[in-house]
């Protein structure tokens, strides 16, 4: 340990000369993407200004250059959140998500494009699709599966019939917490609001800590934490969002039980993603209701060698006891071995949908 002794002053004067050079750059590249908006504005006056590829680029590159002493992720969501005011100086994405306020799906939304963005809740999933379909809203963020609960079938189901395509992921750590509002008496809790898989999610604690207070599912954890600014018995079971908007107090944090609890959300769009270098495809196929049908749309992917991640089935609408399965897996549609396989399912499939190829979640 060096002797020499630390100017506190010096140090001051340097993190302000750095702070201008900070605030020098930033106006630098927020120019330069005013430029870029400019020049696409020219070329094509129906521009897509937000490109899924680029950004998750940006955003490896990033965290492999980034030399410390700030962990990797943290540095990429400061320069997520520069590009989302950039981006915004362009053209301010509208961005539709499974609401109300204070959900998990806006937070995700908010950690996929960033505080910039302009978020807009949706009463429900299908309502996020339409509202992207119609063009009110560019993107849209749904639910698709939990680590503890299993998928969303609402979401699957929404993709059957509609020309929606996956632009995106995003994966969010999922922490509950039981908070309680300003006039509850905690000793006498007897209530407790939550969606029904924040109360799956929350079982062993909930058992051990309140076993006797009445469990009140709700359509969601929003919801929940706003019903007990009113009621002076009653705790709710949510995330930080929804504890800061409605100025809530946490008793317990991160009651969850299990510690690895996540939830993937997709980034929904009306665009074909272009290759960025790390991404996945997901695809429904319908296949003829024949001996062997998994067996031979399964056995291509094998051969080639492609890494399958997730594989679901769910009742056909087109008849009795029919199943279609929603395959993802790694690799992007444009790539020549993928192609291959697409190729190969789809003249062994009785339907192939190709749901989108998108950037693997870099945050």
């Amino acid at each position: 340990m060096s002797d020499t002794p630390i100017d506190l002053d010096a140090l001051r004067q340097r993190i302000d000369s750095l702070d201008n050079d900070i605030l020098r750059l930033i106006s630098e590249r927020a120019q330069a993407a005013q430029q870029v908006a400019q020049v696409k504005s020219a070329e094509d006056p129906k521009a897509v200004f937000y490109r899924p590829e680029r950004e998750a680029q940006v955003l490896r590159r990033i965290m492999e250059l980034n030399p410390g002493p700030l962990d990797s992720e943290e540095m990429a969501r400061l320069f997520r959140e520069i590009m989302s005011a950039c981006l915004a100086l362009e053209q301010p994405v509208k961005v539709a998500y499974l609401g109300p306020e204070g959900t998990f799906t806006q937070q995700a939304a908010l950690k996929h494009f960033g505080d910039s963005a302009v978020s807009l809740p949706m009463a429900a999933i299908d309502e996020v699709f339409r509202e992207v379909e119609a063009g009110a809203a560019n993107y849209g963020v749904v639910p698709v599966e939990n680590s503890t609960e299993g998928v969303i079938n609402h979401t699957l189901d929404s993709f059957v019939d509609s020309s929606i395509r996956i632009c995106g992921e995003v994966v969010l750590r999922i922490h509950h917490h039981l908070l309680v509002s300003s006039n509850t008496r905690q000793d006498k809790v007897s209530r407790i609001y939550s969606h029904p898989q924040s109360f799956a999610q929350c079982r062993k604690w909930l058992d051990a800590h309140y076993p006797g207070a009445e469990r009140v599912p709700v359509a969601s954890n929003a919801e929940a934490a706003k019903l007990i600014k009113t009621e002076w018995h009653s705790a709710a079971i949510a995330g930080d969002m929804a504890a800061k908007l409605y100025g809530l107090e946490r008793v317990a944090e991160k009651i969850e039980d299990r510690p690895d609890n996540s939830t993937r959300f997709l980034v929904i769009g009306n665009q074909d993603v272009p290759l960025s270098g790390d991404d996945k495809t997901s695809i429904v196929v319908a296949m003829r209701n024949q001996p062997g049908a998994l067996h031979d749309l399964l056995e291509p992917f094998h051969r080639h060698q492609i890494d399958l991640t997730r594989l679901e089935t769910r009742p056909s609408r087109s008849g009795v006891w029919n199943y279609v399965f929603f395959i993802d897996f790694k690799g992007h549609r444009d790539e020549p071995q993928v192609a291959a396989v697409l190729k190969e399912v789809q003249l062994r499939a009785a339907e192939l949908k190709v749901l989108g190829s998108y950037p693997a979640g870099v945050l």
